[in-house]
């Protein structure tokens, strides 16, 4: 950018327009001045003209003008005759008259060739003293020639009047006082323009704030100053998604790769245990019936643990894929419930385990089904399976807002609080042994998260004597 030193443009546009000012009354000065004075010369050069002529009359009427003029001329007054040659024949103040040729003296030349004729100011050779001198040719070709003595006096009259100078000051003065004022209201749009410059260069953040002065220039430049702020607010707000969408989608694939890890680590397990029991079959033919039995039913039992693995790992990938995938319609929220409870009976008898249900007639709401039923099913799995309870309750209603809450809660002894934060993740396990061998797939609350989500609800967990899930619907998801 440009130095700081450097004068403003406003003061060198208003040193512009006092240069140009002073330059234009200097014209009309100087104009002026020249014009007067020719003005007064020539009021003088009729005067001294008229005289020459009554001379010329007393010559061609054959009056002695020797004695005349000698006699009648006023005091100070120079006059002189000057024949076609250029000699002088008479000077009213010299007792010896010059020999030089006076033809090519301006005011001989002048009135030798137009009749008549003058010079401002001349000094004389003859006198040694400085005049004004007019002369008239008469039709013989004599010249009459009066001179006055350029004297203090005579410098005053012919000297120009002044008096407008004053006027021409003071109206340069009005237009200097204008013209600061209105360069100094453009470089208040100057100023601003080039801080918005300065900022927009350095990549700072430009509000649409401040104000210019209320004429066209300053609604253009409040224009370009807000339409360059609404640029770098989109551009801003550009950026942000972008990084957003980066941020995501490395999220997404960082998910993904720890998920293949799991899924991968996770498949060893049961593939492995399926394997040892058909070897131990193949390399043992011999075997009796009991134990071949035995293997048998734990290739099974590993053989339903992946295939439930394989179906909780593709329902996550279904709802990665977005909600636009996940069908949505009238669900019956409490009869999905009371439906999934009813499935769970039987185990939660063979475990010693009531299920208690505390719902109103009817939850209508807008969902899917099949995840719905997921998200209570995996609770009620989880609750009887890992809990130690004797109890599960589940219950449910509307909320003040219109939306729907249920509560999965248990009497069992819960978990430390250090793994609350993390039960939602995927394969995470607060008893791995246990899990494994209760035949969990580790994805089961991942899943209900995930299927919440979708829904556009939310989930909590928390301790209250065992673990207790609040779950929040709106009734009319989308």
């Amino acid at each position: 950018m440009a130095s700081s030193n450097r004068m403003p443009y406003s003061r060198r546009l208003f040193a512009w327009l006092v240069a140009y000012s002073l330059v234009l009354v200097g014209c009309v000065v100087f104009f002026q001045y020249r014009r007067e004075k020719q003005f007064k010369a020539g009021e003088l050069n009729e005067r001294l003209q008229q005289i020459n002529a009554e001379i010329l009359d007393d010559m061609e009427a054959g009056v002695d003008f020797r004695a005349f003029r000698r006699a009648a001329a006023p005091e100070g007054m120079r006059v002189s005759v000057i024949d076609p040659e250029g000699r002088v024949v008479y000077d009213n103040t010299l007792d010896t008259l010059p020999a030089g040729n006076h033809l090519r003296r301006e005011e001989i030349a002048a009135a030798m060739r137009d009749g008549s004729g003058y010079c401002l100011r001349r000094h004389s050779e003859s006198t040694g003293g400085t005049y004004f001198y007019s002369a008239r040719r008469g039709a013989d070709g004599m010249v009459v020639r009066t001179a006055v003595p350029y004297s203090v006096s005579l410098h005053t009259l012919l000297k120009a009047d002044y008096g407008f100078l004053w006027v021409i000051g003071s109206v340069t003065l009005l237009m200097c006082t204008l013209g600061y004022f209105a360069t100094r209201r453009m470089g208040m749009h100057i100023r601003r323009l080039r801080e918005f410059a300065e900022k927009a260069e350095k990549g700072e953040r430009i509000y649409d704030s401040g104000s210019f002065p209320h004429d066209e220039l300053g609604d253009i430049s409040h224009n370009i100053v807000r339409l360059y702020a609404s640029l770098q607010r989109a551009t801003s707000e550009r950026d942000r998604e972008h990084a957003a969408a980066l941020r995501d989608r490395r999220e997404k694939e960082q998910i993904k790769k720890r998920l293949t890890e799991n899924i991968n680590h996770e498949l060893k397990t049961p593939v492995a245990a399926i394997q040892a029991c058909l070897e131990t079959m193949v390399d043992h033919p011999d075997m009796d019936a009991v134990k071949r039995m035995e293997f048998t039913r734990r290739a099974l039992a590993n053989t339903g643990r992946l295939r439930q693995l394989l179906d909780d790992v593709a329902l996550i990938t279904r709802m990665e894929e977005g909600r636009h995938n996940i069908t949505l319609g009238p669900v019956d929220l409490a009869g999905v419930i009371r439906e999934t409870a009813a499935e769970h009976e039987a185990d939660a008898r063979a475990r010693g385990i009531g299920i208690r249900l505390s719902l109103p007639p009817a939850l209508p709401m807008t969902g899917n089904r099949q995840l719905l039923e997921s998200v209570f099913n995996n609770l009620l799995d989880n609750a009887l399976s890992y809990s130690g309870a004797t109890e599960v309750s589940v219950t449910g209603g509307t909320t003040p807002s219109g939306g729907i809450r249920v509560t999965v809660a248990d009497n069992g002894s819960g978990v430390g609080e250090e793994h609350l934060p993390r039960l939602f993740e995927r394969f995470y396990r607060v008893d791995k042994g246990r899990s494994r061998a209760a035949g969990g797939t580790g994805l089961g609350l991942s899943i209900v998260r995930n299927a919440v989500a979708l829904h556009g609800g939310s989930i909590t967990v928390a301790n209250r004597g065992g673990l207790e899930f609040d779950i929040d619907l709106p009734s009319n998801a989308k």
